[in-house]
């Protein structure tokens, strides 16, 4: 199963960690650069299309700008990631121009994919690119990215991007070979894990919340992208970018690095979008009987399930769904305003036009704007 998934992929979302690509010390890593640019376009090559997904330009920001320390405040980093995408993308391009191939730079925020159209607009963009037999190389738009439209590391950029372009795998590249029964820097004897079935709360705990001073995420940061992107159908595979011909080999069957599974059910687009790309603004807790008829029979949510209402959000706005214990288990879009919600909560169907004074709609979230987490 893990050869099928891998061989049969033919459209490859490719995530390039920091350290990979730069150092603080010496900038661009360009050998590095021009190995995995031939390793790339070997893939182009045997009838595959690529994405990658780059990290790095802080990072050569840093070297570039003369700095002395990584940046602490966000205008110095949006500095340095302004001066060292520049330099980042004219390396990409020099690189795999020597192997015959091109590449368009792409910067996204959160906001870019929050908003539905920008969301198709982007896909629509990549889709074309490929189809011209571009590679594109997207990084976050750390110049202008703030917390609230930071998608807050590349780990997680990348999973986005993998439902974005509709990828067969993901394929993250990182600076140890996989996961590990324990951190391999700390315990010489921990062991790689070949192949997760199933991410479960231990395999969260297991990948820790490691990182390093260079970077944003650690394992923890890819096991998330690794369980968001299961859910729509797209297996993950953490490989050791260190390790020349790696990717290439893994791709030709070659057992390395860890493959994670995805889920035998595939969650719609839109759906998976609703899930894992929207921010909730608000949040409602529901009593046993909404939490039952939501999660096990596929029922809309009327506002007779709803014992509280938090957050301050419109109609259209995504919302997190919680239950008794306080466990999130659902997302959806609201039909109710955060102000027009307090009023009717609890209520049954047929009193809402007794309390508002219209009947707009029966349901709070329509089955088919609700993904169940």
């Amino acid at each position: 199963m893990r050869n099928l998934l891998l061989t049969s992929a033919k459209r490859i979302v490719v995530k390039i960690g920091s350290s990979l690509v730069a150092s603080r010390k010496l900038g661009l890593r360009i050998d590095q650069l021009e190995r995995l640019s031939k390793e790339i376009a070997e893939l182009k090559a045997g009838n595959r299309e690529v994405v990658i997904v780059s990290s790095g330009a802080i990072v050569a920001g840093i070297e570039k700008l003369g700095l002395k320390t990584y940046p602490q405040s966000l205008p110095l980093k949006q500095a340095a990631a302004a001066a060292g995408q520049s330099h980042l993308i004219h390396a990409y391009e020099k690189c795999f121009k020597e192997n015959g191939q091109k590449v368009a730079q792409v910067l996204l925020t959160h906001q870019d994919l929050a908003d539905r159209k920008r969301f198709l607009n982007a896909r629509y963009t990549l889709t074309t690119l490929m189809q011209l037999g571009v590679i594109p190389v997207i990084n976050e738009n750390d110049t202008v990215s703030v917390e609230e439209i930071r998608f807050g590391d590349n780990d997680a950029l990348a999973g986005q991007v993998a439902h974005l372009v509709d990828a067969d795998l993901l394929v993250i590249l990182s600076d140890v070979d996989g996961l590990f029964t324990e951190d391999p820097r700390q315990n010489s004897s921990a062991k790689l894990i070949p192949e997760v079935q199933d991410i479960t709360p231990e395999i969260e705990q297991r990948a820790g919340l490691s990182r390093t001073q260079d970077s944003t995420g650690g394992m923890a940061t890819k096991i998330q992208a690794a369980k968001q992107v299961a859910e729509f159908g797209v297996p993950t595979l953490i490989i050791n970018g260190e390790t020349p011909g790696l990717l290439s080999g893994i791709l030709a069957g070659t057992g390395a690095g860890t493959l994670f599974h995805p889920q035998s059910r595939r969650l719609p687009s839109r759906k998976h979008w609703i899930a894992y790309t929207l921010r909730p603004k608000g949040h409602l807790l529901l009593d046993d009987g909404a939490v039952e008829a939501l999660m096990f029979r596929g029922k809309s949510l009327l506002p007779s399930g709803i014992l509280e209402v938090k957050g301050d959000f419109l109609p259209g706005d995504p919302v997190a769904c919680t239950d008794l214990q306080g466990k999130e288990f659902a997302k959806g879009l609201v039909n109710y305003s955060s102000h027009t919600l307090l009023k009717i909560k609890g209520q049954k169907t047929s009193d809402i036009k007794r309390v508002l004074g219209s009947h707009e709609y029966e349901e709070v979230i329509h089955r088919d704007n609700l993904a169940l987490l």
